[in-house]
């Protein structure tokens, strides 16, 4: 079952303005602008869990749909478990450009923030 978020809902995982902004342009650059951002959580990484980035133009039945600014995330019911409350964000540091998510169900998280346990 597909769950399309609206803005009288209230959202389970949020984009920032900032990943919705950048999501857009790289869609754009892959000259497909109606791509998603597919966000998944899987075991491994060296904390437990890691988060998984990726582009999706197609829906399975069990994701749930998110959107900011006319920018689509893709979570499964799965991950979304996991996900429950988290935000999205893109940030640009000295260290480099990244996807960050704060998630308030993780307990500790890995250095490099691509991983986290509960």
């Amino acid at each position: 079952m597909t769950t399309e978020q609206t803005a009288t809902d209230t959202p389970t995982v949020a984009l920032s303005a900032s990943a919705a902004k950048r999501v857009a342009k790289l869609a754009e650059m892959e000259g497909n602008p109606s791509l998603m951002l597919r966000v998944s959580v899987s075991g491994g990484g060296c904390s437990g869990f890691q988060y998984g980035f990726s582009f999706d133009s197609e829906v399975q039945d069990d994701d749930s749909i998110f959107e900011r600014d006319g920018t689509r995330l893709v979570v499964d019911e799965v991950s979304l478990e996991l996900l429950q409350g988290s935000e999205i964000d893109f940030v640009e540091d000295l260290m480099g450009a990244s996807f960050r998510i704060t998630n308030p169900n993780a307990s500790s998280a890995c250095g490099c923030g691509n991983s986290f346990s509960i």
